[in-house]
């Protein structure tokens, strides 16, 4: 199994990839000059060029040219195709089958040549790479993709040769910014001065200009003549003659002056972060500079980060985002259809004012959402910045309604309804809406406002499913119980037709009783559907949460002192009780397998926030959206009863329109049948025995769906279900394990007590650190967050089965 590819970065080779801005620009020429010159300059120095692809005839490839015209320099050609014509043309029509199997190679495996090449030249010793691409920036690999897309993961920075001839001005300007827009570092141009044209002048005050990007222009080389033989030697003379001027060198001088600042700067950020930075969630005293991750890039699933123990692996590692960045990541990193999404709104809105005002990318998010969600209590849209304003903006919108509802005065102390462990969000008023505890205890300013219930929550333990009450809640919320599979719990229906939900209900009744008969008033429920993240993952009963969502529905009497409140009639999509908010900041938008988690639930809350999938991790926003009746409480002559909530960047065009992106993108793998790989082995059974996590991704999805999203009663995940009940049985160190969707949490046991102040989860989250030191593809390891005794791994929603694989194997052998 292939490891995660490491880009390439060591401090003794320094290496560079020459893209074209098109065909017959002169790659090779230049390529062949950087090659002579570096050797001409650092005398005691390896050269080496690679050409990962190349097309046409033999005699003709790139690289049997370098050997014709450099001493001492050595080459290498990867795929050498026959037929002169674009890459995945050729080979679709060379009919070569690799090793493997596969007929056309794949843009892992090419990458993965690429950097075995160039771990070789590195362990060769000091020296020069210069990795030349096939035709354009955007003519396509092998398998069909563009090389500028095909390459990312390397983050190699880049030689551009610019294009000399009649509209090469425009083509070397789009050929760089469909570089830049996806990371790439050019640091240098270089094309031929002709005369007639003279794009050199242009370019080279407009790189300098506009980005202090050095362009370096030669003479052309020689017409091609007739002789052979007097071809060779024009060809010979005149790179003699370029490399004696060493303008040439002038160019290898600041690129090796950049691959030593580049690393230097990797070297030193973690010192002067530590001297500089207030990080987040951080206790800086626990906190050395070495423990500091510093980033160089990320692309797909994963980081790349600086090697402090850098050996003969290279100076960067492949390091998994086990928290998919704070729960926002899954389309993955450096995604390039979300980056052409945010460069478009840029570069058609930037940023303009929105209130009183509508743009198409905030109109078709808006309407898109909607949609999506399937909830027919839902007509409205507000646009605020994060989940934490998010669910700020959904209480104000509950806590009015219910005033308004129950005629209750402005000054009137109102709470909310929760459960233990809830957390909406850092701002003092999502931090209102949760019990006192670690995140909030040592505020100034806050004020627990509500009351949060206990609940049943769902682990594997020992291989089987159970459902068990907090300790010492055993006679309110039943003994613990297990269950055959984690699709039998999530049958609420089927379970309520036996009555499974009576001590639930019976249980918040008589609680909610007694809170009234104590003169507390509340205004809204406010919880997370499933699973509690920032409280510890905590995986909920789905019955026990839809039992509360429907006691409340029908019981108004237990919020107000007026006399024969009956419940508002179901179909008239009227709030009823309370306003039921649910924060599916965490847990919507395909983190849990569906596009809402409500569905889980079977029941539609009247008010929704979303946030961090929004966008598939690119950029901030959050949506809250909410029902007609809850949108008119607001409605009047006088502006003071408006919603007066706002920032300065709502619905911001650039988010929106990458919303519009993220959404399409995850509701087309959903149409697609893209997870069925996932559903397939042991969770559509309901058992590990029945499939190994290996089943072939062609077997069908086994549940109905609709366009709302995967309706049909499935509970998976992309972790295995042999994966999951494996590690229940580890039974020494962890407690239990669940997996939903994306996300895996494992509870390790703590004989001190479990919670956020436990540190029993440290030890697995720095053997996971450590990772494979000498993975096939580079260094490689998982960073991961932890929730006091609970650490998690949260995969994207494009996470690979082989991908998922390889990670499973580290979690396991990590905690052996």
């Amino acid at each position: 199994m292939e490891s995660p590819l490491a880009a390439l970065l060591w401090r003794s080779l320094r290496v560079y990839q020459v893209f074209g801005a098109n065909t017959e620009v002169g790659k090779t020429v230049f390529t062949t000059l950087l090659c002579k010159s570096a050797k001409r300059n650092w005398k005691d120095e390896n050269v080496s060029f690679l050409k990962p692809v190349s097309t046409g005839p033999l005699n003709e490839a790139d690289d049997h040219h370098i050997k014709k015209f450099t001493t001492g320099v050595n080459h290498h050609t990867l795929l050498q195709y026959g037929i002169p014509v674009s890459p995945h043309t050729a080979a679709l029509a060379s009919g070569e089958v690799r090793a493997s199997g596969e007929p056309i190679p794949s843009d892992n495996s090419i990458l993965a040549r690429c950097r075995d090449h160039a771990s070789e030249r590195a362990k060769a010793g000091k020296g020069w790479l210069f990795m030349e691409t096939a035709g354009g920036v955007h003519s396509p690999s092998p398998s069909g993709s563009t090389q500028a897309d095909m390459y990312t993961p390397l983050r190699l920075p880049v030689v551009l040769v610019g294009d000399a001839k009649l509209g090469g001005i425009s083509q070397t300007i789009a050929s760089f910014e469909a570089l830049r827009i996806r990371g790439y570092d050019v640091q240098s141009i270089m094309l031929f001065q002709d005369k007639k044209y003279q794009n050199y002048l242009y370019l080279a005050d407009y790189f300098l200009q506009k980005y202090n990007i050095p362009v370096m222009s030669l003479q052309e080389p020689p017409t091609r003549l007739e002789s052979e033989a007097r071809d060779v030697e024009a060809m010979k003379e005149y790179y003699e003659q370029r490399t004696e001027e060493n303008i040439v060198g002038t160019v290898l001088e600041h690129l090796d002056l950049n691959h030593t600042k580049r690393l230097d700067r990797l070297e030193s950020m973690a010192q002067k972060a530590h001297e500089t930075i207030w990080y987040p969630f951080t206790q800086h005293e626990h906190l050395p500079a070495k423990d500091i991750m510093t980033i160089d890039s990320a692309y797909g699933d994963y980081f790349q980060t600086y090697n402090t123990k850098s050996s003969e692996y290279g100076a960067l590692q492949a390091s998994f985002d086990g928290s998919a960045s704070w729960w926002t990541q899954g389309l993955g990193h450096a995604n390039p259809q979300l980056t052409m999404a945010a460069a478009y709104a840029a570069g058609r809105y930037g940023h303009v004012m929105f209130a009183g005002a509508i743009h198409e990318p905030a109109m078709t998010l808006a309407e898109n959402l909607l949609q999506g969600t399937g909830n027919s209590r839902l007509t409205r849209v507000f646009y605020s910045d994060n989940g934490s304003t998010g669910t700020e903006v959904a209480v104000k919108m509950g806590l009015r309604a219910a005033r308004v509802r129950y005629g209750w005065g402005p000054s009137e102390k109102l709470g909310v309804i929760g459960l233990k462990g809830g957390y909406h969000g850092d701002t003092i008023g999502a931090m209102d809406c949760a019990e006192p505890c670690i995140y909030n205890e040592n505020i100034e300013w806050y004020e627990g406002k509500g009351y949060w219930f206990d609940y049943p929550t769902i682990l594997c333990k020992d291989g089987k499913w159970q459902i068990s009450a907090p300790e010492g809640m055993e006679k309110e919320l039943g003994q613990p119980q297990d269950y055959a599979s984690l699709q039998q719990i999530f049958n609420v229906e089927a379970r309520e037709k036996k009555n499974d939900h009576e001590l639930y209900e019976r249980f918040i009744t008589e609680k909610l009783q007694t809170l009234r008969a104590q003169g507390r008033k509340f205004g809204a429920l406010i919880m997370e559907p499933i699973v509690l993240g920032a409280g510890g993952m905590a995986f909920v009963d789905p019955l026990f949460q839809r039992t509360l969502v429907n006691v409340i529905r029908k019981s108004p009497y237990l919020f107000t002192d007026e006399e024969g409140v009956s419940p508002r009639p179901e179909a008239s999509k009227e709030w009823s009780g309370l306003p039921i908010l649910f924060d599916e900041v965490f847990t919507g938008l395909y983190r849990l397998g569906r596009f809402t988690p409500s569905t889980f639930l079977g029941v539609e809350p009247d008010v929704s926030v979303n946030a961090k999938l929004l966008t598939g991790g690119l950029v901030p926003l959050s949506t809250t959206m909410a029902s007609e009746d809850i949108f008119n409480v607001f409605r009047s002559q006088e502006k003071v009863d408006a919603l007066l909530h706002g920032h300065s960047y709502t619905a911001h065009p650039i988010g929106c329109q990458v919303g519009i992106e993220s959404l399409k993108a995850m509701q087309r793998m959903d149409r697609r049948g893209e997870w069925d790989w996932a559903k397939n082995p042991g969770w559509a059974s309901g058992s590990s025995s029945s499939s190994s996590s290996s089943t072939s991704s062609s077997a069908p999805s086994l549940a109905k769906k609709t366009a709302a999203g995967s309706r049909g009663g499935e509970v998976w995940s992309v972790w295995p279900l042999d994966l999951v009940e494996s590690l229940s049985r580890m039974e020494k160190r962890v407690a239990g394990v669940w997996a939903l969707g994306s996300v895996l949490a494992v509870h390790l046991k703590d004989e001190a007590g479990a919670g956020y102040s436990s540190n029993a989860a440290l030890g697995l989250r720095s053997a996971l650190a450590q990772g494979e030191a000498d993975g096939n593809n580079g260094p490689w390891n998982i960073h991961s967050r932890v929730l006091g005794n609970v650490i998690y791994l949260m995969a994207g929603q494009t996470t690979t089965q082989e991908g998922v694989q390889q990670l499973s194997k580290m979690l396991v052998n990590s905690l052996k």
